[in-house]
């Protein structure tokens, strides 16, 4: 089997931007631009190794950022060049040796590569020596004259397509293509596909689809743009019939007498794993005290000598005008929703620390804009989010992942009673939205906003 090698390409500087610190250094969602790069490829199970390409004076800072993120991944971290091509020439190098190589040369300033783009892109290497990332222009396009100021010609848009990243290439292939680049004295490269076409055009260039997110942050606005990216960014997982792997696992669940919580408590029994629930109605222990929720975890602890993941389904919602909502429905609502998340993580946090475990939590489809008569409903799902990415980010280097699960309309009691009767099929089952939630703890997934949507499931 191939070996499979992402380059991060980190060599460029910070003129553009006009920055001291160039831009895939900067920060954005809680760690800098190549952090998150990084990341993408080193959790990805068909990637074996990474290489980092930087100018020489950022390896200390590079050499930090592996301790600190703990990628096992990341072997090499080379000299980078003035130019693009010079960084990807010091990859080709350091790995020419090597026999059956594939690289994969990635952007740094490209935080929001996807998984399925690097699926993808690996995938089309079993068919092709060369193969590029792009996405359909939307735009028009127009050619312009010698003089830039008058169009020459308008050519048919669906021909024309906008590059991204990964490239990736068999190792003899790039190598052969810059060996012949390297000869020609007018040789000029803006990507590595390009040094491919040009010097060895009977080689075909496969195109893998691209994503709109999988933007390059190249102006000082894209900053901006990224970071509300992040925010809204979410993953999806598939519905794992063997949850095996969590029969050695203790879990607890906080609003584990009813919807979401209850099915995941009765599949925990089905599947024998160790459960506690808790909730008000259940035994009285309240996620809005956060002494209560601090004496319910230590009961478990005390009893199994361990907590691997907690789950927080406990919810409030109340379906109507702002201004027909007393103070205290107001102030009932905020501190079921947000003040318990807040308790239940830290109350979790030194359990999690020891199991290097998981924390789990629930937001809404409505975080991503409020919605009428759904204000403050909104506004605490919302901030579940910034809460989770935030607590991620600041707990990652302890092992411990927070995520958030974000479940379309479901057919549980709270939303029964605000809603009244709905049909079925429009709804998600609780149980489902209950196993996928267990099956987060089957990933290495952290800070993310997992989707479950109705379409997906049927």
């Amino acid at each position: 089997m191939s070996n499979t090698i992402a380059i991060i390409l980190a060599g460029g500087f910070a003129t553009r931007m006009g920055l001291e610190l160039p831009k895939q250094f900067l920060k954005v969602a809680g760690k800098s631009v190549l952090e998150h790069s990084v990341a993408a490829f080193e959790k990805h199970p068909l990637i074996d190794e990474i290489a980092i390409v930087c100018q020489s004076t950022y390896i200390p800072l590079v050499e930090e950022y592996v301790t600190k993120n703990k990628w096992t991944k990341v072997k090499k971290i080379l000299h980078g060049g003035e130019k693009r091509y010079h960084s990807s020439l010091s990859a080709i190098k350091a790995y020419q040796q090597q026999t059956d190589t594939n690289l994969l040369f990635h952007d740094a300033v490209r935080p929001l590569v996807s998984q399925r783009i690097i699926t993808d892109t690996i995938d089309a290497l079993a068919n092709y020596e060369a193969v590029d990332t792009a996405i359909p222009a939307v735009d028009t396009i127009i050619e312009l004259e010698e003089d830039l100021e008058l169009i020459d010609n308008i050519p048919e848009r669906k021909y024309f397509w906008l590059g991204q990243t990964p490239q990736a290439f068999k190792l003899e292939i790039i190598k052969e293509a810059y060996d012949l680049a390297f000869k020609d004295p007018d040789f000029k490269a803006t990507d590595d596909c390009g040094v491919v076409k040009k010097y060895l055009p009977e080689t075909d260039i496969y195109v893998v689809k691209g994503d709109q997110q999988n933007i390059k942050l190249t102006y000082k606005e894209d900053i901006y743009l990224l970071d509300k990216l992040f925010q809204l960014k979410t993953t999806d997982i598939h519905h794992r019939s063997d949850l095996s792997d969590l029969s050695k696992k203790v879990i607890v669940v906080f609003g584990g007498r009813e919807g979401i919580g209850a099915q995941i408590v009765e599949i925990c029994k089905t599947e024998n794993i160790k459960v506690y629930p808790f909730s008000r109605g259940l035994n009285q222990v309240d996620v809005t005290q956060e002494a209560s929720v601090k004496k319910a975890l230590q009961e478990v602890y005390d009893k199994e000598g361990k907590i691997d993941a907690v789950f927080n389904t406990a919810g409030l919602l109340s379906k109507e005008p702002l201004n027909n909502m007393s103070v205290l429905q107001i102030d009932k609502i905020i501190d079921v929703n947000l003040n318990g998340v807040i308790h239940v993580a830290r109350a979790a946090y030194p359990y999690l620390l020891e199991s290097k475990g998981d924390l789990v939590f629930y937001t809404s489809s409505s975080y991503t804009r409020g919605r009428p008569n759904y204000s403050v409903y909104s506004a605490t799902k919302a901030a579940i989010v910034n809460f989770v990415q935030a607590v991620a980010a600041e707990w990652d280097a302890d092992g411990i992942r927070v995520n958030c699960i974000n479940p379309e309309r479901t057919k549980t009691g709270m939303r029964t009673s605000n809603f009244g009767e709905e049909p079925d099929d429009n709804l998600l089952c609780p149980k489902n939205v209950a196993h996928i939630s267990l099956s987060t703890l089957c990933t290495n997934l952290n800070g993310q906003v997992i989707d479950i949507k109705v379409k997906e499931l049927e």
